[in-house]
């Protein structure tokens, strides 16, 4: 059903990232998922890099929250074999680097909101965190986690 809602949109999910530290990508605890910080890596690397309000717009920065959110479903796939055995979104929190004066993080994380209701429909309103931070990572732009909520 999400596989095919995802061909519907278009979307092709990447191969799933792998950790570059001693950490995990995903942990399940009990009935929920959790997803560690994700990156908006494409095929290996990051192709932006910097702050919101100084050399990234706020279209371009949404741009890598959607493919953080790709990302996170690869894992998630990669996790547990089937993205139809997620019930819900929970929770999405994202830290997007910017200028200090920079004060419109969620419209950055918008479109990565509307996508997750778009794949799972009233199963994709989620909580949400959006946090403006000096430097992320590898100077990426936007790190996401994410709580799912997988059926028992």
């Amino acid at each position: 059903m999400i596989e095919e809602k995802l061909k519907e949109l278009g979307i092709t999910l990447p191969e799933p990232l792998k950790p570059v530290g001693a950490y995990t990508t995903a942990l399940k605890v009990g009935n929920l998922l959790f997803l560690s910080g994700i990156l908006p890596f494409r095929e290996g690397k990051l192709l932006r890099k910097g702050k919101v309000d100084k050399n990234v717009s706020i279209k371009e920065a949404s741009e890598e929250a959607l493919q953080v959110v790709l990302n996170a479903l690869a894992i998630v796939k990669d996790y547990i074999g089937n993205l139809d055995k997620i019930r819900q979104c929970v929770k999405v929190t994202g830290y997007i680097a910017s200028s200090e004066s920079f004060t419109e993080h969620p419209k950055v994380l918008n479109p990565a909101s509307e996508l997750l209701m778009k794949i799972f429909g009233e199963n994709g309103k989620h909580c949400r965190v959006a946090v403006g931070v000096y430097s992320l990572p590898l100077d990426a732009v936007v790190e996401m986690d994410f709580i799912f909520e997988l059926k028992k």
